[in-house]
């Protein structure tokens, strides 16, 4: 499939000459086997620019940010990223099918890629605010938020939700639900293949308690071929991604991707056919390096709400154990700047004679 290429002019991430590099707009047609899976508090922008030094084709997505967030809140601080940082798609919470409207405008204005509710969410914070997972309870109310993000932006449109909530959880009950969607125009739907507890499980039992039924989503995508569906849930290696591939659209990670990043090193090359050599760890660590003295510049921010993301790039790696003890223990200082990072990576260079 063709490409249209468009150029951006930014920092090479290995240097501080301007560069021009090519940024892929993808034709009407989805194009993103593999996704990193929206995560509160850590698919923020320093994150998701962690992640485009290991991984460039692969989706990603923003927090969680409310509706009500958006409309009333710190915009340049909520929303913004950097052009590296794409593809990458809002993910937004709420109910109110105007106030949505107004943010897939603002996504449009900000030159997000997608955008995306979430109808998967079961916090009771959530719930108290009537949206996330709850939602399926309610698919003509989803319909009619999804038909006015539509009506309101040429931005795709998609939904995540669960496969059910509570005792609403047959295939059956999951099939109305994207029906319903489905006909008020929503063509994409990532699935994570748990049902939701929304009493008497917290957040964290909700990804790990309700056992995981894959076969429905698989179910799914047989049932509703013309639909693009993804799978998301329990995916920590790339052959379970090999594998989910041959029964539905694209696959999702989620925390494994902030517990070993450097998984999607050979993302790009193996699932988007690119001619690359993957990036070295130590090619990502001096990339970082780079990005923290930008951020220190601007004394904007403290060097841990950087380096908390990179602890584990060196995952299962000798010398991870001091990297991430030393990041960790220097990071909150306000005055500290890359050098933690050179440090870091001594300590990791001293236990290791082969590549990084």
């Amino acid at each position: 499939m063709l490409l249209q290429q468009q150029q951006f002019t930014d920092w090479h991430p290995f240097g501080l000459t301007p560069i021009v590099f090519m940024h892929y707009s993808y034709p009407s047609e989805r194009q993103y086997p593999v996704s990193v899976a929206p995560m509160m508090d850590r698919t923020d922008r320093h994150f998701r620019y962690f992640m485009r030094q290991i991984t460039q084709r692969t989706l990603l997505y923003t927090e969680m940010v409310t509706s009500a967030a958006i409309l009333n809140g710190d915009r340049n601080r909520l929303l913004d990223f950097s052009p590296l940082e794409k593809p990458l798609v809002l993910q937004v919470g709420g109910d109110n099918p105007q106030d949505l409207a107004e943010c897939a405008r603002i996504a449009t204005d900000w030159d997000y890629d997608e955008i995306n509710l979430n109808v998967g969410c079961p916090s009771s914070r959530v719930q108290d605010g009537h949206f996330g997972a709850c939602l399926m309870a309610q698919p003509e109310r989803v319909a009619a938020c999804v038909d006015a993000m539509i009506q309101a932006t040429n931005l795709p449109v998609s939904v995540k939700h669960r496969i059910g909530i509570d005792d609403c959880d047959r295939y059956e009950d999951m099939a109305h639900f994207v029906q319903v969607v489905a006909d008020a125009g929503c063509q994409v739907f990532s699935v994570h293949a748990r049902k939701a507890w929304l009493k008497g499980l917290s957040p964290k039992e909700n990804r790990d308690v309700p056992p995981l039924r894959y076969e429905d989503v698989h179910r799914l995508k047989q049932e509703f071929s013309h639909l693009w569906i993804e799978i998301n849930g329990g995916f920590t290696q790339l052959f379970q991604v090999r594998d989910q591939l041959q029964h539905t659209d694209a696959v999702m990670i989620g925390r494994a991707a902030y517990d070993n990043p450097y998984l999607f090193a050979t993302v790009d090359r193996d699932f988007y056919s690119e001619d690359i050599h993957p990036p070295s760890r130590l090619q990502v660590a001096k990339a970082m390096m780079i990005y923290l003295e930008e951020w220190k510049a601007q004394g904007l921010l403290k060097p841990h709400a950087i380096t908390r993301h990179i602890l584990q790039l060196f995952a299962g790696q000798p010398g991870s154990r001091a990297w991430k003890r030393l990041l960790t223990e220097q990071g909150c200082r306000p005055e500290a700047g890359s050098e933690i990072i050179t440090h870091a990576l001594d300590r990791v260079l001293a236990t290791t004679t082969g590549p990084t």
